[in-house]
């Protein structure tokens, strides 16, 4: 088994693309059941972890910005990392994740 980092990023700053109190209950909901059912199949390298939304970018020469990607609108809103043959297999537990109910995203990154 290899250790795969899953990034999870979706849109945390427009207004209009943010649930409503009750969908954001219910989404983390979805996300708990998640991390349970991957941590009964013992698929979690290290337990969950929760990060703030606000971050530092430092670039080369330049100053730090607050906030990751002040660029743009989306941003990582946390991360796991969970054990996997491949990446074929690490896509298909990421495939399950709720960050999709949102329009969000997973990166993928296989540890070396």
């Amino acid at each position: 088994m290899k250790e795969f980092l899953f990034l999870f990023r979706r849109d945390y700053k427009t207004a209009e693309n943010q649930p409503t109190p009750e969908e954001l209950k219910t989404h983390l909901e979805h996300w708990q059941i998640w991390f349970d059912e991957l941590a009964k199949k013992n698929i979690l390298a290290r337990p969950t972890q929760r990060w703030d939304g606000v971050g530092k970018v430092i670039e080369r020469g330049k100053s730090t910005t607050n906030g990751p990607f002040a660029e743009i609108k989306e941003s990582i809103g946390g991360m796991i990392i969970i054990r996997a043959l491949d990446y074929d297999e690490a896509e298909k537990i990421a495939q399950g994740c709720p960050i999709f109910e949102l329009n969000g995203s997973v990166e993928i990154r296989m540890g070396l």
